[in-house]
């Protein structure tokens, strides 16, 4: 079993910056891909950024390039999302997800069902 834990959320003003952070137990001895998604109230689960086990390619949403930066440490079983320059349309509630399948490419990391495992989500506001 795997076990996957967002932290991190708030509330910032339009502008600022946040920094998540996704901590995975259990079968971490695997290489596993990782991703986060957000949701916002009334809208679909969408893709915001997923990163490779060697973390040597990562992918990001159209909406977020150049603004959040997805990273990991694999010691640690850790993943981040560095947020700056936050809109409050990037207000919503952001996933973590462990990949334990062999991933290739944007069209499959880009991809909820790609995932196996889900954390329960961290909350970010940002205000205008």
């Amino acid at each position: 079993q795997v076990q996957v834990v967002e932290s991190g959320g708030g509330l910032v003003q339009a502008g600022g910056s946040l920094r998540l952070s996704c901590v995975v137990s259990g079968r971490t001895s695997e290489r596993y891909g990782m991703g986060w998604f957000r949701q916002a109230p009334g809208k679909e689960r969408e893709f915001v950024a997923s990163i490779t086990w060697s973390a040597s390619t990562p992918y990001y949403a159209d909406s977020v390039k150049g603004r959040f930066t997805i990273s990991r440490t694999n010691a640690k079983n850790m993943m981040y999302l560095q947020m700056n320059s936050l809109k409050p349309e990037d207000t919503a509630v952001y996933y973590c997800a462990v990949d334990l399948t062999t991933c290739v490419g944007y069209g499959c990391y880009s991809r909820q069902a790609a995932y196996d495992y889900w954390g329960q989500g961290t909350q970010v506001t940002v205000s205008s």
